[in-house]
């Protein structure tokens, strides 16, 4: 071999010398695996890395003359064979596959990485664009992107920024709306307190100083529910239906609940105020809270447009696959030209002396 060097040994069964090179190492006793198949281990034969092919040889044919020799006594029945040869060629086969296969790879891997950041600059090139845009739009801008100056592929991502941002625009109107409404709510009943507690501050007589405070009275009382009303329309809109917490509730128990809290109040207003129970439960999910406030604020309703005398009457029952809450008064009723309005926030028929909405 004009590239590696080749060492071999042949040990008899004594461990005797037989032929080939004596430097070759013997295998170490962990390694003396005499099954008969060929073994490898790595080594050195004067100071050069080599690898070792062993085998130990079954004498058992030899055994009996063997045995003579030895004056009777049974001789080792394995002989040792090795053959070592230098780690040249596995080199020279390695720097191979390193100029072949690895060494091409750092010339073709920088022009891949920069076709990749070619096509992903080019890619992205929209994105980074609709991004300069957005960033550049006024904190207060909130309409629409335009989808046709993008490309197709991020149109979809532009239709959720539209629904997103619409969704925005709706939720701060609304909360314009409702600091307006609400500063124009409570316009009446702030008025009412301060002229009262004017009044009551210039009187000398205390019957007339009682009645001025029997007034500021009345206000506080309407300013305070008219606060309640507001915060719950407020907890109302601003908390989605998905997020919303329902629940099983039984109608006729929290009717009862809510007529219980208005008896003392229409006691004061004069009026008979009355629930009929359904003959059996009537089970809805909803959400408590709620419920209680729109029945509050019907039968709040309905106490302040009935006249002296008249009656209320709250009833819960079931209409096939429905569950009906109703709240019925004698009072003047709603005429047919402001049904349409009767939904709208903070809505009063005009001509009507009573405070509320």
């Amino acid at each position: 071999d004009d590239v590696d060097s080749v060492y071999f040994q042949i040990l008899d069964a004594r461990g005797r010398h037989v032929d080939g090179d004596r430097e070759l190492p013997r295998p170490r006793e962990d390694e003396a695996d005499k099954d008969g198949a060929v073994h490898f281990r790595g080594d050195a034969v004067h100071g050069t890395p080599v690898r070792v092919a062993y085998l130990y040889l079954n004498l058992d044919p030899f055994h009996q003359a063997d045995a003579a020799a030895n004056d009777g006594e049974p001789a080792p029945r394995k002989a040792l064979v090795q053959v070592a040869e230098t780690l040249d060629k596995r080199a020279l086969l390695a720097n191979e596959i390193i100029k072949g296969v690895i060494l091409p790879q750092f010339i073709i891997l920088p022009v891949i990485l920069a076709l990749v950041w070619f096509a992903l600059s080019r890619g992205l090139s929209p994105l980074a664009e609709l991004q300069e845009r957005i960033r550049a739009r006024s904190s207060d801008d909130l309409s629409p992107i335009d989808s046709r100056q993008v490309p197709e592929e991020i149109s979809p991502l532009v239709g959720s920024l539209n629904d997103m941002l619409g969704r925005l625009a709706q939720t701060i109107d609304m909360q314009k709306r409702f600091i307006a409404d609400a500063a124009h709510q409570m316009k009446t009943p702030l008025a009412g307190m301060r002229m009262q507690s004017e009044l009551a501050l210039r009187q000398v007589d205390p019957g007339e100083i009682h009645r001025s405070l029997e007034q500021l009275a009345k206000s506080s009382e309407s300013a305070t529910r008219l606060v309640n009303q507001l915060l719950a329309l407020a907890r109302a809109e601003n908390q989605p239906h998905a997020g919303l917490a329902f629940e099983e509730i039984e109608l006729g128990a929290l009717a009862v609940s809510v007529v219980q809290d208005w008896v003392q109040a229409s006691f004061a207003h004069d009026i008979d105020l009355g629930y009929e129970p359904h003959d059996e439960a009537v089970v809805i999910a909803g959400n408590a809270m709620m419920l209680r406030e729109l029945l509050s604020n019907l039968i709040d309703n309905a106490l302040r447009y009935t006249p002296a005398g008249g009656s209320v009457t709250v009833r819960v029952r079931r209409d096939g696959e429905h569950a009906l809450l109703e709240v019925e008064d004698t009072g003047p009723g709603i005429a047919p030209a402001e049904r349409a309005h009767v939904f709208e926030r903070f809505y009063r028929i005009l001509g009507n002396s009573a405070s509320g909405s």
